[in-house]
């Protein structure tokens, strides 16, 4: 039940920020759904690779580059779900940027992740 609850709060963030911000198109909330999916999907599986990768640099820049991996997350969601678009990276890294904080402050809201 709680992970059902965290893809709701997630596609509902999704279809609430592409609705404020420029550049990032969502078709409606059966998109916004199945966005949410994949992102938690790609999460699990292509991030962890990502990191691991990575780890050097991020390193160096002291975990900021952390958030150029979540917005290659986006971008990758973008290519595999359509309906779903963001024009290009700076957008796709400020929409990564404002979804987590708004997903941090829903589960903090909710009360999950305790």
């Amino acid at each position: 039940m709680n992970l059902l609850i965290r893809i709701l709060v997630t596609s509902g963030l999704v279809l609430l920020i592409a609705n404020f911000m420029p550049g990032v198109h969502v078709a409606g909330f059966t998109t916004a759904l199945i966005v949410a999916v994949v992102l938690g999907l790609l999460n699990i599986f292509i991030k962890p690779i990502l990191v691991i990768l990575t780890l050097p640099v991020t390193i160096v820049t002291l975990g900021l580059f952390l958030l150029v991996i979540n917005a290659l997350i986006i971008l990758l969601c973008t290519n595999i779900v359509g309906g779903f678009s963001v024009d290009s990276f700076w957008t796709a890294f400020i929409f990564s940027i404002i979804l987590s904080l708004s997903q941090s402050i829903m589960n903090g809201i909710l009360g999950e992740g305790k």
